[in-house]
């Protein structure tokens, strides 16, 4: 059979600049792809690598997607090498789509593992996070994640408690460092967070540190609060490494980011993998395609990473409305169509 392909790149700026321990984020950049066949059935999919995760860049993306010719046939797409494995993941997302639309009257429905799931709220750096706390819990947020590392740590923890104690009763507080402390800071931090309603520390220690994955074990080991990995799991040899280690804390999964997202998501399971769901501040294509997999997934319920909308300046390219919740059938809902034509 022969198909079509096109790809669009996008650079899309943030409604407000992003804060983490690696600078301020003001830009999305990253490529859609679309793969039509002969009856003009088309799917979707999306590239969008994050350069400190260690992926392929957009560049790199953008320069294979040149080389792949308008009408290709399913040889050459399998042939898209493994050094672009974003571009790799997002043909096979587009693929799965246009599979399941050929099909007439098909639905996605009895693949899915539950019809919703909880949303953790993605919290402000800095002072800002006392203001905006209050809002998310208002909607009814019960799960919130604040990005830390980002400024002085003296700082940083006097606000820990004043942001605790605005916090509803029963809340859960997730701290994501991005990499930024090294093992005396983390230390601090964990030890900080012992009696206080952390759920974990996310990605305390940057994974490409000389020595990371052991000084990672050590805090897992040494305090109560758990630790999850971020960072650290980039692709199938690094969820293979960690699983191999007896990694006890949790793996916090980007599926956007993982390109062969289906596998490296088989091991976690087979392994008993405590895995939280997170976006990668991709567009509603890609996040369409992150939140399938994950209402697939099943096993224990964890508030999904996902509480980043509205998220661009132009809200043509968000996913599904911000909520304490996801519905599964609102995911479907979503229109990948849409989002490529308002890149034309």
């Amino acid at each position: 059979m022969t198909f079509r392909f096109a790809a669009r790149r996008y650079a899309l700026p943030f409604r407000h600049p992003v804060r983490t321990a690696h600078g301020l984020w003001t830009t999305r950049e990253g490529i859609i792809v679309r793969i039509s066949d002969e009856s003009g059935a088309a799917g979707y999919g999306e590239a969008a690598p994050i350069a400190w995760f260690g992926t392929e860049t957009v560049d790199e993306i953008e320069a294979v997607c040149r080389e792949v010719r308008a009408e290709v046939d399913a040889e050459r797409l399998d042939a898209i090498p493994g050094t672009v494995g974003l571009l790799r993941g997002a043909v096979a997302a587009a693929r799965g789509m246009l599979r399941l639309r050929a099909r007439s009257g098909a639905s996605e429905e009895g693949t899915r593992a539950k019809d919703y799931l909880p949303v953790a709220a993605l919290l402000p750096a800095g002072r800002a996070v006392l203001d905006a706390v209050g809002l998310k819990a208002e909607t009814g947020f019960r799960t919130f994640k604040w990005k830390v590392g980002v400024s002085d740590i003296g700082d940083e923890l006097s606000l820990l408690d004043d942001l605790i104690a605005k916090l509803p009763n029963g809340s859960k507080l997730r701290l994501d460092a991005n990499g930024a402390w090294d093992r005396r800071k983390a230390e601090r931090w964990l030890e900080r967070c012992a009696d206080r309603p952390v759920e974990f520390v996310e990605q305390p220690i940057d994974a490409a540190a000389r020595g990371a994955d052991d000084l990672l074990l050590g805090l897992a080991g040494d305090f109560p609060t758990p630790v999850a990995l971020d960072e650290s799991v980039t692709g199938m040899r690094e969820v293979e490494r960690w699983i191999g280690a007896g990694w006890p804390g949790f793996f916090v999964i980007k599926p956007s980011l993982l390109g062969d997202a289906e596998s490296a998501l088989e091991k976690l399971k087979a392994a008993k993998a405590k895995v939280i769901f997170s976006s990668a501040l991709e567009t509603g294509i890609g996040a369409r395609e992150a939140l399938r997999v994950a209402f697939e997934f099943g096993g224990e319920t964890r508030a999904l990473g996902f509480g980043v909308w509205p998220l661009f300046e132009d809200a043509r390219f968000d996913g599904p409305h911000l909520a304490p919740f996801i519905r599964a059938e609102d995911v479907e809902r979503m229109n990948p169509e849409a989002i490529w034509n308002a890149l034309s």
